[in-house]
């Protein structure tokens, strides 16, 4: 690896990659293109990809040869695939799968998902009741949910969650718990 190259790697490593190896994803530094450096996520694209903007930032600030940061998934440099459905169609579609497979398990934790909305195959969730808060919802969406919608959806990108969890009242596992 060439000297920018591991100074952008150093960077992840003690920011954001262990945040998103916990979320089910990984990053590396995939090329390095006069100021702009390629990411390639792996895993689960929903681990990394919404947290574009201060993965740039972080790494903008912390290697000053470098502009800008872009992030791709998948080897040889191919983007995320863009839903087959429309946005609101994918969120209906997730809205079915969520009511008929997932609420029903996590409603013994006093739990439920809800489609907040969906585009170009991201499909933003909101968690309520005992996932609210609970210091274990990241390991749901990432392990229980996201797989689910990813069989069912073929056209998933990834799942955004947009939950408040600090106003959550009653998480099932509160941060003491963990």
């Amino acid at each position: 690896m060439t000297g920018i190259a591991a100074e952008v790697a150093a960077v992840l490593e003690r920011t954001v990659l262990p945040s998103v190896i916990a979320r089910g994803g990984g990053l590396r530094v995939a090329a390095i293109e006069g100021e702009v450096v390629t990411l390639e996520v792996t895993g689960s694209p929903g681990a990394a990809l919404p947290l574009a903007s201060r993965i740039e930032a972080l790494v903008v600030a912390a290697v000053p040869r470098i502009t800008a940061v872009r992030l791709i998934t998948g080897p040889g440099g191919a983007t995320a695939p863009g839903s087959e459905l429309a946005g609101t169609e994918l969120a209906g579609a997730a809205r079915r799968v969520l009511d008929a497979e997932v609420n029903p398990a996590i409603a013994a934790h006093r739990g439920h998902v809800t489609v907040i909305g969906a585009a170009d195959g991201w499909v933003r969730i909101r968690l309520d009741g005992g996932c609210q808060g609970c210091s274990l919802a990241e390991v749901t969406i990432r392990q229980g949910i996201e797989p689910v919608l990813r069989a069912r959806l073929p056209g998933l990108t990834g799942l955004i969650d947009v939950t408040d969890h600090e106003a959550g009242t009653d998480p099932y596992f509160s941060p003491e718990k963990r």
